[in-house]
């Protein structure tokens, strides 16, 4: 009867353990280690100080070109806003504002997009691959030649990416793995060319009247914006047949 005993008490205890968390797997990499001795004090002291839990952590980016900054907004699972609780600088950034729509065009993209992956191997330090090209994208850019390795990451270099410095893409990277590791499918991003406030916004369509491809994005983007700040939770984008979004 003991044994039967123990052996349920192991079973139940192993069912209740985590098997390989995501966390650990990604500890298994030098340069995220490197990551998490040099930013997790940092990242839990953030965190409660906006008593927000790393066990039930859920993030959200926001992505100004023309600011370069990366907005990081963050709630516990069980809230329903989104609060700021950091802002980091971009370090370089190529192209102009508007959409990538091509191979070697060196724009970042702009649009709604998620982080795709995680690679600890990257030339560029760490990295946090782009869903580049969207549904959107596909539609719009040149077929057959969209391109693609969009990344946000390190070293300071930008080739249509957003480019941060090490020690910044360190902090970020830890985000993304205390989220992914609290149970979070997917982490969206959203680029922006600017912070879409009504004069920006109005400059903005003026100044590139007649690009209709420029106006019709950063008319969903300008929506996605106003209702986002006003309920500091992302709006449901659902992409439709002709390359726009339907927000709400």
């Amino acid at each position: 009867m003991r044994i039967l005993i123990f052996l349920s008490a192991l079973v139940l205890l192993s069912s209740a353990s985590p098997v390989n968390p995501f966390r650990d797997k990604q500890k298994s990499y030098t340069r995220v280690r490197e990551a998490y001795a040099a930013k997790e004090k940092t990242v839990v002291k953030t965190l409660a100080e906006h008593a927000i839990s790393r066990d039930s952590l859920r993030i959200w980016f926001r992505a100004f070109k023309t600011e370069k900054k990366v907005e990081l907004w963050a709630k516990n699972s069980c809230d329903t806003a989104y609060t700021m609780i950091k802002e980091f600088p971009i370090c370089d950034i190529s192209g102009e504002i508007g959409p990538k729509r091509r191979v070697k065009d060196l724009q970042v993209p702009e649009g709604f997009y998620h982080i795709a992956e995680l690679n600890p191997f990257s030339k560029y330090y760490l990295s946090m691959k782009i869903n580049y090209p969207n549904a959107s994208d596909s539609i719009r850019g040149v077929k057959g030649r969209l391109g693609s390795l969009i990344y946000i990451h390190g070293d300071c270099i930008s080739s249509g990416c957003l480019a941060m410095s090490d020690e910044r893409i360190k902090e970020l990277y830890v985000y993304c793995i205390e989220a992914y590791n609290s149970g979070q499918p997917e982490i969206g991003i959203s680029i922006y060319p600017a912070k879409l406030e009504d004069a920006t916004y109005q400059k903005l369509i003026k100044a590139y009247s007649k690009d209709k491809d420029k106006i019709s994005l950063w008319g969903d983007l300008k929506k996605s914006y106003d209702l986002f700040n006003a309920s500091h939770h992302p709006p449901t984008v659902k992409f439709l047949p002709d390359g726009t979004h339907d927000i709400n």
